[in-house]
């Protein structure tokens, strides 16, 4: 098998990171690889935005009051153990970096087009990434659609919409995941 099959069939989205650094030089590489996604009419819509310390603790408002409404909503007696989860997993990772899209309400198309184009980009960052040995996950959750995240990170809403937080570290372990086969996802039509 090839090395790009390989690193194609064997990453795997990565929950629990080592405190290792992630160097800039490897997330500068990566970028690059992001950069260099196909997108229709070279439009390039992405944009990534790494999350330092004082951005995340900026946001934290926004994950206690929703870690709390979560906890509310599910009858989860302990509060404050989801409350710290949730701190964790914006202070505690690596690196977070926010991956946008550029919208365009006038032309459903184009919006669909560059969503496609992003998601494209965003793989190539997460296969680079695998090539060094550095995990990712990416993330799409409440705290990336809430409008104090917006603000924090000074994304114009209008312009653009976070499609996710990209977790990303050194893997604590690698979990075995079972897929479907081959003969379970394509079709051979007349």
């Amino acid at each position: 098998m090839s090395i790009v099959q390989n690193l194609l069939n064997s990453r795997r989205s990565i929950y629990h990171f080592t405190e290792q650094k992630v160097k800039s030089s490897d997330l500068e590489i990566a970028f690059e690889a992001a950069s260099n996604a196909p997108c229709h009419k070279q439009t390039h819509p992405w944009n990534y935005y790494v999350l330092g310390d004082e951005t995340r603790k900026k946001i934290l408002p926004a994950v206690i009051s929703l870690s709390k409404n979560k906890a509310i909503n599910n009858k989860d007696e302990e509060n404050t153990s989801s409350v710290n989860r949730a701190i964790s997993k914006i202070m505690d990772v690596p690196v977070i970096i926010a991956v946008t899209t550029k919208l365009s309400p006038e032309d459903s198309f184009r919006e669909e087009e560059d969503y496609a184009a992003t998601v494209c980009s965003l793989h190539n960052l997460v296969l680079s990434l695998w090539d060094m040995g550095i995990g990712s996950q990416w993330s799409t959750g409440s705290i990336t659609r809430h409008p104090l995240t917006y603000t924090v990170l000074e994304i114009n809403n209008e312009l653009e919409k976070i499609v996710g937080f990209l977790k990303v570290g050194y893997p604590k372990n690698i979990p075995e995941k079972q897929k479907k086969k081959v003969s379970e996802i394509r079709k051979f039509l007349p």
